[in-house]
């Protein structure tokens, strides 16, 4: 079997090279970096390698399980600002969970980045501790929402952002030939605890109440330092990380028509996405009655999720099918399963159905946002390029649930925010073609440049047709 930390050490090669220059007649020799890091080569197994897609997995999964489970202490902390007259209750109930949300995407590129220049695994075990730390404050301020909202949901939301981008960047250097069954691995532990976390919230806060809830929610968010140990990186030279300002930023994955399209569209899609998860439970509990399990909603979507990402991954992997395509399809099935929900008013069977075909088009659209990014933008820019798409993304996901808890106080009603939800990922399922069109008018072009281009001679196509000198 071969040894697969030699592999790493083997490949760290192709990520520098040794360079010779002469400078007052004197030869020095230093090592430099190739300018084209595709030569490196993932080893794609052994135990470095499944223990950073373990430590990848609870990063995920401690992370979102907190944030998609916001719905359980929505539900507190609604009925409290309601109690002390709070203007607006149920949208500033939801501002911290969609801050939170929001502000683990918006600072994606500021990771990124920071990922660049002092490592994967340093980014990471900062993160774990601003968001430890922002849980644990925000115990002490549940009777001021805007310090909760800054704690709960700027510092947990920051701390999130800087673990997770890496999280996702590392599987990257790691895997090249099961990324896809990787990606969908790792991204599944944010459904796993999506599914085990509301009944953890409920017992906590049955038993304890917040306060004690939030600071056992900062223990748990401290688990991430200790995924960040997993992520050991490849050893290359210390004079490697000289990098000046403008090699920080990747502006080719800027450039990239294709690419840009891609996280607009995204973008459109996911201001509608984060609404179930915050509203369902009160939806639940304001239209059936109270016989029936107000977090089995938020579990349907967390198992076949989970399961979804596996199995798309598998497929990713397995067979040439067009990611672009596949991600269109879970648009469109999921802007129409989310439009469908008010239809589910005193009929529990359907909404259940509803939100199992939720989890599923959730499952396939989450776990091809790293195949997909690192095929439009290549191995060289797929860390920058996961970290632009997540900052776009916070808009629609901090915006869109507050939007929905104004509507809900003004209308005492879910149904217009859930259309509203539904709407977006439709539009955006059909502003994906523009992608292919991108596509097609690129090779457009470069096939006419090609046929186009003169054929210059060589210099020596020229000295062999010069005429002779007339004597």
């Amino acid at each position: 079997m071969p040894d697969r930390g030699s592999d790493i050490e083997q490949n760290a090669k192709f990520l520098s090279k040794n360079e010779t220059t002469i400078s007052n007649g004197t030869a020095t020799s230093a090592v430099v970096p190739r300018k084209n890091v595709d030569d490196y080569v993932p080893v794609d197994g052994g135990v470095r390698a499944w223990s950073i897609m373990v430590g990848s997995f609870f990063c995920n999964g401690i992370l979102f399980g907190v944030i998609n489970c916001h719905g359980v202490l929505y539900n507190q902390l609604f009925e409290s600002l309601e109690k002390e007259g709070v203007p607006n209750a149920s949208g500033k109930a939801a501002l911290s969970g969609s801050l939170a949300m929001g502000m683990t995407f918006f600072m994606s590129p500021l990771s990124g980045i920071l990922t660049d220049c002092v490592g994967i695994r340093k980014t990471t075990f900062i993160g774990g501790l601003i968001a430890s730390a922002g849980m644990f404050l925000s115990s002490f301020c549940t009777h001021n929402i805007t310090a909760f909202c800054f704690t709960y949901g700027i510092m947990y939301g920051l701390g999130g952002s800087l673990a997770y981008t890496p999280s996702l960047a590392v599987l990257g250097h790691y895997f090249k030939r099961y990324l896809g069954i990787v990606n969908g691995v790792a991204s599944a532990g944010s459904s796993v605890f999506t599914i085990v976390m509301p009944y953890i919230l409920d017992g906590l806060l049955q038993k304890y109440g917040l306060v004690w809830t939030l600071r056992a929610l900062a223990l748990i968010a401290g688990f991430i330092m200790a995924a960040a140990v997993l992520f050991k990186p490849v050893k290359i030279t210390p004079s490697l990380k000289k990098v000046q300002l403008r090699d920080l930023f990747n502006v080719s994955v800027l450039t990239n028509t294709k690419y840009i399209i891609w996280i607009a569209v995204i973008g459109l899609c996911l201001f509608g996405y984060f609404i179930p998860y915050v509203y369902v439970i009160a939806f639940v509990k304001n239209e059936f009655p109270d016989g029936v399990d107000r977090n089995l909603p938020v579990l349907c979507i967390g198992v076949m999720s989970g399961v979804s990402r596996l199995v798309f991954g598998y497929i990713v992997d397995r067979t040439n099918v067009n990611k672009i395509t596949l991600q269109q399809i879970a648009f469109l099935a999921l802007g129409v399963l989310t439009m469908l929900l008010p239809l589910s008013k005193g009929n529990f069977p359907l909404l259940l159905i509803l939100c199992l075909g939720m989890g599923i088009t959730d499952g396939c659209f989450v776990s091809l946002l790293g195949p997909i990014a690192f095929e439009l933008c290549g191995r060289d820019g797929g860390t920058q390029a996961i970290g632009f798409l997540l900052g776009v993304c916070s808009v629609p996901l901090t915006i869109g649930p507050y939007v929905a808890g104004l509507l809900y106080d003004s209308q005492r009603s879910f149904t217009l925010p859930f259309l509203l939800a539904g709407i977006n990922p439709t539009i955006a399922s059909f502003g994906m073609l523009g992608i292919r069109c991108a596509g097609r008018r690129r090779r457009v072009i470069e096939e006419s440049s090609a046929v186009q281009e003169p054929l210059r001679p060589s210099v020596t196509d020229i000295s062999q047709n010069k005429p002779e000198d007339q004597t």
